[in-house]
């Protein structure tokens, strides 16, 4: 059964991972969001952080912790010591152009970030001891 879900593995990784399209579709997605929703990373700035401050906070609003709570628990998740020390690499290898593409494509992400959190707001569920099940680690962007 492993090696039957290695092979899967290893089948997608060809296609994807190891492909030379792989970043092209990734910063395309990113690019098509970006253009089609209106630039969201630019018009919600100040909203998201107005939600971040507990601004649009209700006490009746299901679920179990706090828009800042989220946000450190996302955090946490998506930016590591691999992505300090990554960063780092990037600029000694690639020098100060590295810098320009990390933040070309954080722009683009953080708008593929967007729709990932709400579609997973969209799909969440409650279930029958009332906690929230599914859902998205950080919803600051998708209070919007």
């Amino acid at each position: 059964m492993v090696e039957f879900i290695e092979a899967g593995l290893n089948f997608l990784d060809g296609l994807l991972g190891s492909a030379f399209y792989f970043p092209l579709v990734l910063l395309g997605t990113g690019v098509f969001f970006s253009i089609y929703l209106g630039f969201p990373q630019l018009r919600f700035f100040a909203h998201a952080w107005a939600v971040l401050g507990g601004k649009h906070t209700k006490d009746e609003e299901p679920g179990d912790t706090s828009h800042f709570q989220a946000l450190a628990t996302a955090l946490s998740g998506t930016v590591g010591t691999g992505n300090i020390g990554g960063v780092a690499f990037a600029i000694y290898l690639g020098g100060p152009a590295a810098l320009f593409w990390m933040w070309a494509t954080a722009f683009v992400g953080m708008t593929s970030k967007y729709v990932e959190v709400s579609l997973s707001h969209k799909y969440r569920k409650q279930d029958e001891n009332g906690q929230m099940v599914g859902g998205a680690p950080c919803i600051t962007w998708s209070m919007v």
